[in-house]
């Protein structure tokens, strides 16, 4: 934890703001940059972000070690992003009324069946695959926010498509 002290975390636990000012300002690069890899997109990232701060300024008395804050903090932002990409995917499946109770099951089931086949995707392909068919990113947006040539992108892509197909069609 090179951006903040010990001291500083445990001044902050013991509820002196301005230590809490100064941990949330300086956790905040470090829990974007880390949001920016998980999440599916730049929006997110920083919800994300913004949210496990909050949590970090509401919660810091309760952290029990000093030296846990930035685990603590990133578990937080994990959670969140995957809060966020499950939202996302059940928003996607649902395409509005169902003609009826069994049309809903179905709908129902047909939608779970494919975010499980998206969860079960490495990582990459499964943030390449939200990005640019859920959300509907450019693709060199996509690259460039994961950090990819365009081409690493578009490969990433192929396989995460073709691995959900085949999922979708073994099940």
């Amino acid at each position: 934890m090179g951006w903040v002290s010990e001291q500083l975390v445990e001044a902050a636990q013991g509820g002196d703001l301005e230590s809490i000012t100064a941990v949330v300002h300086g956790a905040h690069p470090h829990v974007r940059r880390f949001a920016d890899h998980l999440c599916a997109s730049p929006q997110d990232a920083e919800d994300a972000a913004q949210e496990a701060l909050l949590v970090l300024y509401r919660k810091i008395g309760s952290l029990r070690a000093s030296a846990a804050l930035a685990s603590w903090m990133f578990r937080i932002v994990r959670n969140e992003c995957l809060r966020r990409a499950r939202r996302l995917l059940e928003d996607a499946a649902d395409p509005g009324l169902a003609a009826s109770a069994e049309d809903e099951v179905l709908r129902r089931l047909e939608a779970e069946r494919v975010a499980e086949a998206i969860r079960a995707l490495p990582d990459v392909q499964r943030r390449v695959l939200v990005m640019r068919d859920v959300l509907g990113n450019p693709g060199r947006t996509v690259a460039g926010t994961l950090g990819l040539s365009t081409a690493a992108m578009k490969s990433h892509l192929h396989r995460a498509r073709t691995a959900v197909r085949a999922r979708l069609h073994t099940v």
